[in-house]
């Protein structure tokens, strides 16, 4: 084999002996790097190449000349091309080393940490049937049926979907049979490219401990003829549906959300309880979409933190209180920041049917209000976007110096380069590493960091 071979199109044998951070399979000819999906390291395989540069290339699976001992068979008939799952052919086993491997990689590479103190990955309680929580993009196939699925890998294809396996079950009829609905009612459906039409988004919810379900329409515009009629009919139908919604976003992007949304039919929540507490979850609302293991997490973050009911926190990017809620009642006073006004309010009524009074919210971006705070907190919670903190906060947060900090991550990159700025000049000590399983079948992984002042500051 030459350098000839290193061209578009040109198909090559190549073994995978590693994974990406976004789940393709890695491989390595003469020197340069071949991202394949689909594939599991101890897979032989030929590839043809494309998106070709010097040093890396793309690659499509040909022909499996030889399967790895990690492969399995996908549950999902179009697991190969829905971009929902990355590795529904992986094991599950496998699936877990790979991904304490992208958090060891990520700190190490990124954070500069020599051997971090990496717990094995929080198992997942089911690697089936776990999401509390879909969203669908619509559109219309070329025989003009409404369809309801995710994208294609790498396009804007949309995969056609009435079920799906990694969804809570129960969502299944509702994701088969809104298609059905909206196609009777002939609704339009939204066309990204023309920015023409009605229908962008469906979005389905369940309460795991409940069975209450939300629905949710994406619209580009209120005016949906017979809605509220339809809106009926479908809480009439599916007993566990306890409101009907529409949600608007009228902008040419990619969010799925707009900034309104209104109830049509039913209530504007679902109930669910998550670590003995009970909370209010409306259709926009950030929640895990893995209850079990988000609550198993907060066990390991109590566990490891101890509190005996003197301490004061801030949890940063505090939600509607998921975290908030459970950990004042260990604690003397919990102040939680959030830039959602609508996440504040849900998690105000959360603390009050939970009878939690030493809590407090406030509204607005956290690295704007944590530079003000009136108070010296023991412990902060982080708990950030993909983007992680802004530098501001880490500026902050060195300038308080609590004993403590927490920081939970769904994205190790951003992780590492946050927890290397926080732990300069050896301010603070990365003590546990506590990978989590949030999303199984997929690459993506959560993790919390947890870190200590060291002796020197505490004395200062």
């Amino acid at each position: 084999m030459t350098n000839t071979m290193w061209r578009q199109d040109e198909i090559i044998e190549l073994e995978i002996t590693d994974l990406s951070d976004t789940g393709d399979g890695v491989g390595r000819f003469e020197q340069r790097v071949v991202f394949v999906p689909d594939t599991v390291p101890g897979d032989i395989l030929l590839v043809k190449l494309f998106n070709v540069k010097p040093k890396y290339a793309h690659g499509q699976v040909q022909e499996l000349l030889q399967a790895s001992p990690q492969r399995v068979r996908p549950s999902c008939i179009v697991a190969d091309k829905c971009g929902g799952c990355q590795w529904q052919h992986i094991k599950y086993d496998y699936q877990l080393s790979a991904k304490r491997n992208q958090v060891t990689q990520a700190l190490e590479r990124i954070g500069g940490f020599v051997n971090p103190p990496i717990d094995p990955v929080l198992v997942a309680a089911a690697s089936f049937g776990y999401r509390n929580k879909v969203t669908y993009p619509i559109g219309m196939s070329a025989t003009g049926h409404v369809q309801a699925g995710y994208y294609q890998k790498g396009s804007h294809k949309l995969i056609n979907l009435n079920q799906c396996p990694v969804q809570d079950q129960q969502l299944n009829p509702l994701l088969a049979e809104i298609k059905l609905d909206i196609q009777k009612q002939g609704w339009s459906i939204y066309d990204e490219t023309r920015h023409k039409g009605l229908i962008r988004h469906l979005g389905l919810r369940i309460g795991r401990r409940t069975g209450e379900m939300l629905l949710t329409l994406v619209v580009k515009d209120w005016n949906l003829p017979g809605i509220e009629t339809q809106a009926q009919q479908w809480l009439q139908r599916y007993p566990q549906l306890v409101c009907v919604s529409l949600n608007r976003n009228s902008d040419r992007t990619n969010a799925i959300f707009g900034s309104e949304t209104r109830c049509l039919a039913g209530i504007p929540y679902l109930r669910e309880k998550f670590a003995g507490l009970d909370f209010q979850i409306g259709p926009d609302t950030f929640f895990q979409v893995y209850t079990e293991t988000a609550e198993a997490l907060l066990e390991v973050i109590q566990s490891e933190l101890n509190l005996q009911g003197h301490e004061v926190l801030v949890d940063a990017y505090c939600g509607v209180g998921t975290l908030t809620l459970p950990l004042a009642k260990q604690a003397r006073h919990v102040t939680g920041l959030e830039l959602q006004s609508t996440a504040v309010e849900q998690a105000i009524v959360n603390a009050q049917q939970n009878g939690i009074n030493n809590v407090t919210f406030q509204v607005g971006p956290v690295e704007k209000i944590l530079q003000n705070l009136e108070i010296i907190p023991d412990v902060v919670l982080l708990d950030p976007p993909r983007k992680g903190c802004e530098a501001n906060v880490i500026k902050t947060l060195r300038n308080l110096k609590p004993s403590r900090i927490v920081y939970v991550s769904c994205k190790v990159a951003t992780l590492a380069r946050d927890l290397k700025l926080l732990c300069e000049e050896g301010l603070y000590k990365l003590t546990r590493v506590q990978p989590a399983d949030f999303f199984p079948q997929t690459a993506h992984v959560e993790a919390a960091a947890f870190l200590v002042l060291s002796d020197n500051d505490q004395d200062s």
